[in-house]
């Protein structure tokens, strides 16, 4: 690890997230190992049966398995470096693996937002507008709709993490973080940190417009449902949409806990348990929401994995 003064440029930056290995960081590394790979395997899960179940072959089920696909990635761009701090007994990283990480968790995290919001106009469209739906919502549409969240997730920071790579950077160098963040790399600049203010008001305006966008529609959604006369109608309606809403809830609610505090601090202790909640709990639930609350995918997820015979056999 490299140490400088301030007209230096920092090679590599320290860790101070997680404990030191003989201070118990085993007990942390196991946990999260499994967690990862159940991740993994439980979003590729999702995204084989929906791809491989034509039943499955429409939007509402083409973005979940796009937004399955971009958990894994999401957390595989912080969870292995985690893993490998938890082991290793130089926890650094070096500037441009820190810039690699911010990118590609930001806009993944950013192409995961979009299309959640894109998941609850599509939601809206099918639950309020059932009749004009398939003709608004055309594959080609979807196509568009889910390629441009993931277009624009990547691009809308590219300007941002050119000009950290350009911010002299000096010691002390330790990222009171368990992955590389924006806020935590700028306050290690050796230069005017004003910016951080407008970075968090950014941050702050696209979340929440994505949630009132989300919220609105879930709104008309509830209203709407509450209408229709049939207690199965709304039994199906609220079933369709809970799945989703919950996703909602678990990855802006985790969102807003670590980007809408603007200047508030908390103690290191509650900022990894958040980061955590971020950047692992969330991802990790996510599989099991839309596979236990599905009727549809659990089906497509038993023919995945050839159990079908086996849960349709009678009972002796």
């Amino acid at each position: 690890m490299v140490r400088n003064n301030r007209t230096s440029t920092v090679t590599e930056f320290l860790f101070s997230g997680f404990p030191q290995f003989e201070d118990g960081s085993l007990l942390f590394f196991i946990p999260l190992f499994i967690i990862y790979i159940f991740i993994v395997i439980g979003n590729l899960i999702v995204f084989f049966a929906v791809r491989m179940d034509t039943r499955l072959h429409n939007p509402m089920y083409n973005f979940i398995s796009i937004f399955s696909f971009l958990e894994i990635w999401y957390t595989t761009a912080t969870i292995p470096k985690m893993l490998s701090n938890l082991i290793c007994e130089k926890k650094t990283i070096s500037i441009t693996g820190c810039l690699l990480q911010m990118y590609f968790f930001h806009s993944l995290g950013n192409s995961e937002g979009i299309l959640l919001t894109t998941m609850a106009i599509d939601r809206y469209i099918a639950i309020c507008n059932p009749l004009r739906y398939p003709t608004i919502m055309t594959p080609q549409l979807c196509a568009q709709l889910s390629a441009g969240s993931c277009l624009f997730g990547f691009l809308v920071l590219l300007p941002e993490i050119v000009w950290i790579s350009t911010l002299p950077f000096c010691g002390p160098n330790q990222i009171h973080q368990i992955f590389c963040d924006f806020e935590p790399v700028l306050r290690l600049a050796c230069t005017d940190t004003s910016m951080i203010l407008l970075e968090d008001v950014i941050h702050a305006a696209a979340i929440i417009f994505s949630v009132l966008v989300i919220a609105v529609s879930y709104v008309r959604i509830i209203t709407v449902t509450l209408r229709i006369p049939s207690a199965e109608g709304r039994r199906k309606a609220f079933s369709t949409c809970a799945s989703h809403l919950g996703v909602f809830l678990m990855f802006y609610g985790s969102v807003s806990l670590m980007y809408l505090r603007f200047s508030a601090t908390f103690p290191p202790t509650l900022d990894t348990v958040t980061a955590l909640m971020f950047a692992v709990l969330a991802p990790f639930f996510n599989p099991i929401i839309y596979s236990l609350r599905n009727k549809d995918m659990k089906i497509a997820i038993k023919k995945l994995l050839c159990l079908q015979k086996v849960f349709n056999a009678p009972a002796r």
